[in-house]
């Protein structure tokens, strides 16, 4: 069964078929090996992060012309080839590899083309290198406190919302100003999570919370009457009466 070799842009959907199938190819796979040295033990060996597979095609033939043993649809046109390979190379963008009858199916970086003619019939050889590709993934961190992750814009790098875990302890105010630098946004804050907090003096360990950036902060959510009435009033403890006496904030500061 005769192998195709093929080139494919995912984004535009365009195709390049190799003329000529290589003669060979060899693709690795595997992982690093870490060695150390320990005292009384000598080496030993641990299984470090995953290698990116990589293969050279050597000898690529790009003919001149149609030649019996060319793959249906070639084009006598070495350059052709040799064009779209390097303008896939420039654009630093990944292109699938693939090779037909295998398990060879891999998303790559064109690493370089190198091409020459060399028998006066005006065929070209090239040697193409390739790299695997994947996208890096997203970091996560952690924020002492809490279980917290960040996720960000995977094309433009900017921060998106967060979430955090409500701890022993914790006030919103106190999480603004670790989030934020600023206290005072405890209610815009507040109000991100009205589901889930409907008076912003009252969160409990275990809540999970979303943070989103600063500028996405919605307006403070409406003081509820509950927290009116707390700014309004004062409590105070009479030793004589031995009983908590409620009085308008505004009086007691009249009667000073």
């Amino acid at each position: 069964m005769r192998r195709i070799m093929s080139f494919l842009e995912p984004s535009a959907g365009r195709e390049l078929v190799l003329p000529v199938t290589p003669s060979s190819y060899e693709w690795t796979h595997g992982n690093r090996v870490e060695t150390i040295q320990l005292d009384q033990l000598g080496e030993i060996n641990l299984p470090g992060g995953r290698l990116m597979g990589s293969c050279t095609l050597s000898d690529v033939l790009f003919p001149a012309r149609l030649y019996p043993f060319c793959n249906p649809g070639a084009v006598a046109n070495p350059y052709v080839y040799l064009e779209q390979l390097q303008r896939w190379s420039d654009s630093r963008k990944p292109v699938r590899w693939i090779v037909s009858g295998t398990p060879t199916n891999a998303l790559v970086l064109l690493e370089s083309v190198t091409y020459g003619e060399r028998d006066g019939t005006n065929d070209v050889y090239a040697s193409i290198s390739l790299r695997q590709y994947t996208a890096p993934e997203t970091p996560v961190l952690a924020i002492s406190g809490g279980d917290a992750k960040t996720s960000r814009d995977a094309s433009t790098g900017a921060a998106s919302t967060r979430t955090y875990t409500v701890q022993a302890g914790d006030t919103l105010s106190g999480i603004s100003r670790k989030f934020y630098g600023d206290s005072s946004l405890a209610y815009r804050l507040a109000a991100a999570n009205s589901k889930i907090i409907k008076n912003p003096n009252l969160i409990y360990p275990g809540q999970v919370l979303t943070i989103p950036p600063k500028d996405q902060l919605p307006a403070a959510m409406q003081v509820s009457a509950s927290v009116k009435t707390a700014k309004a009033t004062k409590t105070v403890y009479s030793k004589e009466d031995k009983i908590w006496k409620v009085q308008l904030a505004k009086e007691q500061a009249a009667m000073r």
